[in-house]
């Protein structure tokens, strides 16, 4: 009797085990609740490859930062997050230039560590739907621009290049750009385990295009998901873009990025977040006569590793 008690047990806990893997549905979205507060952690490394006249040329861009999120405004269907940067590491290496810089830590021969430094602990919000799309980003472009002033005592080609740099790295587009891909965009209906669903945005930053976001829910419980994502990036070759240097050209590349997510179940965002990408292509770089156009072969690799945790 105690054996088939036994057997039975277990034949039970199994059942509801399979039933919420393979056929109970779990409906996830962002829920927050007014003045909470979290922290995200964001570590990153984009190499670019440029092969100019046989020449292979290498930029790197290096993130290890600190961002808060508070919880400010709840409406139906909506929540304002008001993001802070904490803390602000960044390294640019091109052409064996090299710019390191920690905003906390006062560098004068820097000009970036002072516009860095303007950057932290103050405040720009992000309207964000329960699905997770991305309504607005709003108050960064000011802060960058009003960041950038501290290299008005420059050259003037220093400062173009100097507040293109740091708009391309720090501003709005750049910023939504990662975030789209950090936050799962969720469908608005209960999926189950091995659902596949999908989303598109637009490329943002130095390249324009289309990104398309896939993703598959892989196994649940009563906490977190384990959610595999792909986004597969295609630039608008026809578009006319401009590179570092400022050197005027269309892109033709693309490529995937492939996204493994530890997900809170009860706010929706990501615990743990890995990404690997890589693009491949050319860039043409525009001449006065189309005869010089002259086109480069690129790649892009990118590696990005994201914790959230709730601090309040």
């Amino acid at each position: 009797m105690k054996r088939i008690f036994g057997l039975l047990t277990f034949l039970f806990a199994f059942s509801i085990a399979n039933a919420q893997q393979g056929g109970a549905y779990l409906d996830l979205s962002y829920t927050f609740h007014k003045g909470e507060v979290f922290e995200l952690e964001q570590k990153s490394r984009t190499e670019t490859y440029v092969t100019v006249d046989g020449v292979v040329q290498r930029t790197t861009r290096d993130y290890n930062n600190l961002i808060s999120i508070e919880v400010t405004n709840i409406e139906p269907g909506k929540t304002t997050l008001t993001f802070k940067y904490k803390d602000l590491k960044f390294n640019f290496n091109a052409k064996n230039n090299n710019i390191f810089v920690d905003a906390k830590v006062s560098k004068p021969d820097e000009p970036f560590q002072g516009a860095l430094k303007a950057i932290l602990d103050q405040p720009f919000t992000v309207e964000i739907q329960t699905t997770g799309i991305i309504n607005k980003v709003e108050g960064l472009d000011a802060l960058v621009d009003k960041a950038g002033e501290t290299f008005n005592t420059l050259k003037k080609d220093e400062q173009e290049a100097y507040k293109k740099l740091i708009k391309d790295q720090f501003g709005t587009d750049a910023f939504r750009g990662w975030l789209e891909q950090l936050f799962v965009m969720y469908p608005a209906h209960g999926i189950k385990t091995g659902t596949q669903w999908e989303e598109n945005v637009p490329m943002r930053g130095d390249l324009v295009g289309r990104v398309d976001l896939y993703w598959t829910l892989q196994t649940w419980d009563s906490q977190t998901a384990k959610i595999n994502g792909t986004a597969k990036m295609k630039t608008d070759k026809i578009q006319t873009i401009f590179l570092d240097d400022n050197v005027k050209a269309t892109a033709e590349i693309s490529g995937t990025t492939t996204s493994n997510y530890l997900i809170n179940i009860s706010s929706g965002l990501p615990s743990i977040c890995v990404q690997n990408s890589e693009m491949a292509g050319d860039y043409t770089y525009i001449a006065k006569k189309i005869k010089n156009n002259k086109k480069v072969p690129a790649k892009i690799i990118t590696n990005a590793s994201y914790k959230i945790k709730q601090m309040k």
